[in-house]
């Protein structure tokens, strides 16, 4: 690289040329990256620039630095003090590279996949080739990130070049990873796990002069853009735990493969989360594997514009594109990335375009639909080999004795009796359990009634010099009413009392949500607003003088990202209770890719456990389609093995046992709860301050009203309320029972229950016939009840939509579903 060029900063103001070359030089720094000669094979060509038509030596020296291997994008950011640190990076010369570690590096990587390539011959691996590159550029980050003072890494990525990273960046052996592919000890995975290049993976770093860091590879499925939140979510939970400030512990990178990383739409959630309070990680590095293909499909098939990274221009960051053939380049692109990450705290992106050498996986012939690419590619050399003609080096003894060390791993893979574990759970995960649920692990979740009363003295109380709105003040009245049993306490307030017993107790506190610090349904108030100058007050974190973090936070309206967060924050904080709501439990489907793919399969498929809620407003009061259902039925259907929990609690008492059970119960598991709206406020699901001091959180409610029915009716969430109310009014003898958990199915109680009382068996539901738990739970109460006892169902008729959207339709549906409920079959 030429020297620096001059600029306005450092022009004399009698310099005749001064403005004329600040020109040129601000017109390459701006569009030079339009004719860089970024693509390796040449088919992404350089487009001329109508302002880089300029001539003299200026421009020259301009073109060597802004039209090379490296095309930079960074004149969009505002902030000058970004664009002159970028300036000052690009211009100067750049430290000499580790020529012999960069060569190795491209050898172990190139060979790697040649031997299993060679070995298992039309196995899918998703090769690196073509982008080895990759390698050194993450060898640069982590060694600067160590040099910065970086404890950890994690590293979000797709299928390619995953297994590379894994041996090479990650530390696994590679007689571990070719274990993978000798498949051995099928049994002890029936059922389970996930194929080898969707797999996580823990090891460690480790620098030239031996100093080493943590790398954790998360694991990903094949919704490639999926595991973005999940990095940050992590890191943010590390970040947490190290108490660190200023980022410089844990270092996020996330690799996008070019067609998704615009195509799955979570890239630009992530990125919108970057710098909103709570969600902050200091900077993730952004680095495209960018082959220029996508499955068969060529980049104009993929995204409207020049670059695949266009889509991260929401954010004021740098982009730097980089020919992945230029190993020096990419070097010092990677140390730029991770210096500006650590300079501003910001997300960086890197553009690695190469190419890919085989078809999308090694069972694919690409040459049926893009033939002369890869007639091309097949005459393309290795880069090891390219790069080691470069600077002058003799590679072949290194290649070839790179080359027998895999082919003596994989020697000794062929000898593994069970396939080595590639990932361990940290330290912090040790003291909870995981796998089938077991009576023992209940625990007490009832609180003594002085400290309820302690706690609530703190949440309803404000500084001296503090404004509140006089309805809060109001409800702050009210709310100590409940504290001191003077008055039921209602959900929201259950909520606040399990938050701040819990605080009390040591379990930190993180909840995130659209509109969550005041609650949708103006039910929560965690955040208080001072009507003078809009300053904020949180009761919850003032519990204690000495209480761990309590973050109520207000999210970015997006699902998929910001669960996909709290799921990594739940994964790295265990002994938090880490909870996501949505602003509508509907709104879940907007996140289903998070919920199917980690909340729900993550321990099956990978061992890795999580104890993350999900609070979801469910419950028909006439509000039409997309605010009615949560989609019980879903969560149902996703539910086995005792993979997680699916509750609707009826009262405001089982939801304050619920959330404490969370926390206190050592078994960790995903805990997905049908939380109310209008009865938020019902007083029948209201609670009496006495019943938080009882024991437990108890999964099916008897009636106290009725001590030997004549029939049974088994219901969960609002309509069990209203059933109640009706038989009241008719004065029937019929029971009333609810389901607060639904999954794991409990049996033994619904057996208890129904022993007490005779005659037939009726669910009731709010839901349609081809919704709701109507398909989940008939089947088992059947089995419970034998043929000794007929089983009826009272639900809508089944519809595509979930509710209607008219208030009259809806209370004529309610009215019938009452009526339908108290009638009784014919014999």
């Amino acid at each position: 690289m030429a020297g620096k060029i001059s600029d306005s900063r450092s022009a004399s103001q009698n310099n005749p040329l001064a403005g004329e070359e600040d020109a040129v030089v601000d017109a390459y720094r701006r569009w030079g990256y339009f004719e860089a000669a970024l693509d390796p094979l040449g088919l992404l060509t350089p487009v001329r620039h109508p302002e880089l038509r300029l001539g003299g030596e200026s421009a020259a020296r301009a073109r060597r630095l802004y039209c090379g291997t490296i095309g930079a994008e960074f004149m969009h950011m505002p902030a000058a003090e970004n664009r002159n640190w970028v300036t000052d990076r690009l211009e100067k010369d750049a430290q000499e590279p580790d020529r012999a570690r960069i060569l190795k590096r491209l050898v172990q990587s190139d060979i790697f996949e040649q031997v299993l390539q060679t070995r298992y011959l039309g196995t899918k691996r998703f090769s690196l080739e073509g982008l080895t590159a990759l390698i050194p550029l993450l060898d640069e980050i982590l060694l600067a990130a160590l040099n910065n003072g970086a404890r950890e890494a994690v590293i979000g990525m797709s299928h390619r070049g995953r297994l590379n990273v894994m041996t090479h960046i990650a530390g696994k052996l590679a007689r571990d990873i070719f274990a993978g592919f000798e498949d051995v000890d099928p049994r002890s995975v029936l059922g389970s796990g996930d194929v080898k290049y969707h797999v996580g993976a823990t090891g460690r770093y480790t620098a030239p002069d031996g100093r080493s860091m943590g790398v954790h590879l998360v694991s990903n499925p094949s919704h490639l853009e999926a595991v973005d939140p999940v990095v940050a979510g992590r890191t943010r939970a590390k970040l947490t735990r190290y108490g660190n400030e200023h980022y410089r512990d844990v270092v996020a990178i996330v690799i996008h493969g070019d067609g998704a990383i615009a195509g799955q739409g979570v890239f630009s959630e992530v990125l919108n989360l970057s710098r909103i309070e709570g969600f902050e990680v200091g900077g993730t590095i952004h680095i495209v594997a960018n082959n220029l293909i996508g499955f068969t499909t060529k980049p104009a098939e993929l995204h409207s514009s020049r670059f695949a990274s266009d889509a991260a221009k929401r954010l004021p960051i740098p982009i730097f594109h980089v020919n992945g053939e230029d190993p020096d380049a990419v070097v010092k692109v990677g140390r730029m990335a991770l210096d500006y990450r650590h300079q501003f705290h910001s997300d960086v992106v890197v553009d690695l375009i190469g190419y890919r050498r085989h078809g999308h996986s090694e069972i694919d012939d690409p040459t049926i639909t893009q033939p002369l690419l890869y007639k091309t590619i097949k005459s393309h050399p290795p880069l090891w080999q390219i790069y080691a003609g470069q600077i002058k080096t003799e590679a072949e003894p290194i290649a070839e004795q790179v080359r027998r060390d895999y082919e003596a791993a994989q020697t000794d893979a062929g000898q593994i009796q069970k396939i080595p574990k590639l990932r361990e759970l940290p330290e912090y995960w040790s003291g909870y359990k995981r796998g089938r649920y077991r009576r023992d692990y209940e625990v007490d979740t009832g609180v003594d009634a002085q400290i309820l009363h302690n706690v609530s003295s703190r949440l309803t109380s404000v500084p001296p010099d503090f404004h509140a709105h006089p309805k809060i003040m109001k409800l702050l009245d009210q709310r100590a009413e409940m504290g001191m049993g003077k008055r039921p306490v209602d959900f929201g307030y259950a909520e606040a009392l399990a938050f701040g017993t819990l605080l009390h107790e040591g379990t930190p506190i993180r909840l995130s949500g659209q509109d969550s610090k005041r609650g949708t349904f103006n039910q929560r108030h965690a955040a208080l607003i001072d009507v003078e100058n809009e300053k904020e007050f949180m009761p919850l974190e003032h519990i204690a003088d000495s209480q761990p973090f309590c973050q109520i936070l207000n999210s970015t309206l997006s699902e998929a990202a910001v669960l996909g967060f709290e799921y990594g924050f739940s994964r790295d904080y265990p002994e938090a209770l880490v909870l996501w709501e949505a602003q509508f439990g509907d709104f879940a489907n907007g996140a289903q890719i998070v919920i199917d793919q980690f909340i729900s399969a993550a321990e099956d498929k990978w061992d890795l456990p999580s104890g993350i809620v999900l609070l979801l407003p469910h419950g028909y009061e006439g509000q039409g389609p997309e605010h009615s259902s949560a989609r019980l039925e879903r969560f149902l259907q996703l539910s086995a093995e005792d993979n997680m929990q699916v509750c609707q609690p009826s009262t405001a008492a089982q939801y304050f046992h619920l959330l404490r059970r969370q926390a206190l119960r050592k078994w960790r598991k995903p805990l997905v709860v049908m939380t109310p709206k209008s009865m938020l406020r019902n007083p029948e699901a209201l609670s009496p301050l006495s019943e938080l001091s009882k024991s437990r959180f108890l999964p099916v409610i008897s009636d106290p009203e009725i001590k030997e029915g004549n029939r049974v009716l088994i219901c969960s969430g609002k309509i069990g309320h209203e059933l109640r109310a009706e038989r009241r009014r008719r004065k029937d003898n019929t029971a009333i029972l609810f389901l607060d958990q639904l999954y794991p199915f409990p049996e033994s109680e619904i057996v208890v229950e129904l022993s007490k009382h005779k005659g037939e068996i009726v669910w009731v539901q709010e839901e349609p016939g081809n919704m709701g738990a109507l398909f989940y739970v008939v089947p088992r109460l059947r089995r419970l009840a034998g043929s000794a006892r007929s089983i009826r169902t009272i639900k809508r008729s089944a519809s595509a939509s979930p509710a209607t959207g008219s208030a009259k339709a809806h209370e004529l549906e309610q009215r019938t579903l009452l009526m339908l409920a108290f009638t009784t079959s014919p014999p």
